[in-house]
């Protein structure tokens, strides 16, 4: 049985960091697994690509595949592997292709507007 879902997210979702906003768009996914929180991807298309430099980072689920991260570059600071993608996922996860996710924390907002 496949524990994960992935469906559009409902309307406007942005990302802040460092007083910037990373991330506006209404084309959010929204990707569930059993025991976990929901996490929302947003398309790459929709993401300041300048604030992210990829980093030697990543991990291995098995149920998406092999994730690559991403720092966030502000003014202010560097987000050390604040955000992640699956560059070539795994096929229950394809939806989240060229999409990125966020960590949310206390210098990374995450939300519906």
């Amino acid at each position: 049985m496949n524990d994960m879902r992935i469906r559009a997210a409902e309307g406007t979702w942005t990302v802040r960091a460092g007083g910037a906003v990373l991330v506006e768009s209404r084309n959010a996914l929204v990707l569930s697994e059993k025991d976990l929180h929901d996490v929302i991807y947003f398309p790459r298309a929709d993401i300041a690509m300048a604030f992210l430099d990829r980093t030697e980072h990543t991990t291995h689920c098995p149920k998406k595949g092999d994730a690559s991260y991403f720092s966030i570059v502000t003014k202010s600071q560097t987000l050390k592997n604040a955000a992640w993608s699956y560059e070539d996922p795994l096929p229950d996860a394809e939806r989240v292709r060229e999409h990125i996710a966020f960590y949310a924390t206390d210098f990374v907002t995450i939300e519906q507007i």
